[in-house]
């Protein structure tokens, strides 16, 4: 039926190019956006997982840069502990020279002296971000001997968890100006002459040849070497948990790239797809213009059957 009333050749070709424009407008979007889900209407469940690992991400990149700041920490310790060997292992070989009767164990003193500002020099200097862990103090308000190194961060059913690494400064410590527990500053007392000494006090300038003070060296001798062997110990420990920081750092960069591929995956334009359905989009855009102008030109039609 011919009918000037209702064009249902033109409501048809409209609501088709109505259709077109709309797939159209996605398709421009998803290209200059870069996003097959750019907001919540484009598809809720993808784009509230994609915006929940976003934040998870930005806290991993935080967590990345904590690891980073605690293996600075650590490698500053090390080089500390590392330095204190080297110094240590002088004063015990100024120790075994002074074991030889009739030297001038003042002058070797003298040295000794030196050597042992340099270890507390060592110790109070081995500071980054305002942590020492070489040269504490116990008594300090706020102490904690356990320090924790942010490594991790993870979701699971809703909850987070903030991983760490924990390191035990009270067996790396060289001084504690609170009760001389240090590695350098523990104190022990000789046999025979009583005199409590550790490897930052020790003074031999006043012993003799005789059989007791010789005894008395010796133990300094066997003290320090102690103190060699519990440091080395220490730079041990120190360089592990170095070793695993970096790896953990390591790790939580190829997390978060993981997870970038994933969320890519969820929310990203295929553009290759997109170019392609774009032109042929444009293309049915223009065939349903000419569509709807043909219509309309039906009633046009009507009027000859007037003529």
């Amino acid at each position: 039926m011919a009918s000037i009333m209702t064009n249902v050749s033109a409501m048809t070709a409209l609501q088709s190019l109505n259709a077109t424009n709309k797939q159209l407008a996605t398709t421009q979007n998803r290209i200059s956006t870069g996003y097959r889900v750019a907001s919540a209407e484009d598809n809720a469940a993808y784009w509230s997982i994609a915006t929940t690992m976003r934040s998870d991400n930005s806290a991993l990149s935080t967590v990345k840069d904590a690891l980073g700041l605690g293996a600075a920490t650590v490698d500053v310790a090390y080089t500390g502990m590392n330095s204190a060997i080297d110094i240590t292992k002088e004063i015990k070989n100024k120790l075994v020279a002074a074991r030889q009767p009739g030297v001038d164990r003042g002058k070797i003193q003298s040295e000794i002296g030196e050597l042992q500002n340099q270890l507390q020099s060592i110790g109070d200097s081995s500071v980054f971000s305002g942590q020492n862990w070489l040269s504490v103090d116990s008594s300090a308000a706020g102490y904690n001997a356990t320090k924790s190194i942010v490594a991790s961060f993870s979701r699971t059913g809703g909850a987070v968890t903030i991983g760490t690494i924990s390191v035990d400064t009270s067996t790396i410590k060289l001084f504690d100006a609170n009760n001389q527990s240090g590695i350098l500053d523990t104190q022990d007392t000789t046999t025979n002459g009583g005199v409590a000494y550790s490897v930052k006090t020790l003074d031999i300038s006043s012993l003799t040849d005789s059989a007791n003070d010789l005894a008395d060296l010796e133990q300094m001798i066997g003290w320090t070497d102690t103190s060699i062997s519990n440091m080395t110990n220490a730079a041990s420990n120190l360089g592990a948990v170095k070793q695993r920081t970096n790896m953990q750092k390591d790790f939580v960069s190829s997390l978060m790239d993981a997870i970038d591929r994933g969320i890519g995956a969820l929310v990203d334009a295929d553009m290759n797809q997109e170019s392609t359905r774009l032109q042929a989009l444009q293309v049915q855009q223009q065939l349903g213009v000419q569509a709807l102008s043909i219509a309309n030109q039906n009633n046009q039609t009507i009027l000859s059957l007037f003529r």
